[in-house]
C-alpha cells in the first residue's frame, strides 16, 4: 500500500471506535477520498438449526454494519468527495440464497439494499453507490469448502468456471471511474 502511495489501518471494522479511526486516519492523512470500498466479508457456514448466534451476528456485523457506520460516518464528517464512488461487494449468495449460508446470504443482501438505498442519499453531490454481487469465486475463502460443491458452483457459471478476484477488481475500477 505505502509503495503506492497508500496507507492502511490495522484493526476491526466491528470495534465501536472503528469509523472514528478511520475518519481521524483520513484526515490526516488524505484529507478527503474519491472512492470508498467495502470488501471485508467472512463465513461462518453451518445450517441455520445448528448456527450459533454469534456467528450469525459477526458475519452480518462484518458485511453490512460495520461497512454503514463506517460510511455513515465518513459522509456526516464530509469525507468523501463531491462525485465521489462507493461500492460494496455483495454475493449471488445475497440474491438467490445458498443452503446452509443463510446468515451469509442475509448480510449480503443487507450490502445490496443498504447500497440501493445509500445511492438515493447521496446522488446529490454527484456521488455513486453501487453493488457487486460476484458468484463463485476462486478464493483463499472458498478453498474450505467441500470439492465436489466447489466444483458445482463452477459449473453454475456460464463459462463452468469460478471467479478471479481481478474480475472483481476490475468491476470495481470501471465503477470507480
Amino acid at each position: 500500500a505505502e509503495r503506492l502511495g497508500g496507507g492502511y489501518i490495522v484493526g476491526d471494522i466491528t470495534a465501536p471506535d472503528a469509523p472514528a479511526l478511520i475518519t481521524d486516519y483520513i484526515k490526516k492523512n488524505h484529507g478527503k477520498v474519491d472512492i470508498v470500498v467495502h470488501n471485508a466479508g467472512i463465513t461462518r457456514d453451518k445450517m441455520l438449526r445448528n448456527m450459533k448466534p454469534e456467528n450469525w451476528q459477526l458475519v452480518v456485523e462484518i458485511s453490512v454494519g460495520a461497512p454503514q457506520r463506517i460510511t455513515d460516518h465518513l459522509l456526516e464528517n464530509d469525507l468523501i468527495n463531491d462525485g465521489g464512488r462507493i461500492v460494496g461487494i455483495a454475493s449471488v449468495a445475497g440474491i438467490a440464497g445458498n443452503r446452509g449460508q443463510t446468515n451469509y446470504a442475509s448480510a449480503k443482501a443487507g450490502v445490496i439494499g443498504w447500497i440501493q438505498s445509500l445511492a438515493k442519499r447521496v446522488a446529490d453531490k454527484g456521488m455513486t453507490a453501487n453493488v457487486i454481487a460476484p458468484g463463485f469465486m476462486e478464493t483463499e475463502m472458498v478453498k474450505t469448502i467441500p470439492l465436489g460443491i466447489r466444483e458445482a458452483g463452477r459449473r453454475m457459471n456460464s463459462m463452468s468456471q469460478g471467479g478471479q478476484p481481478i474480475d472483481v477488481a476490475e468491476a470495481i475500477t470501471w465503477l470507480a471511474s
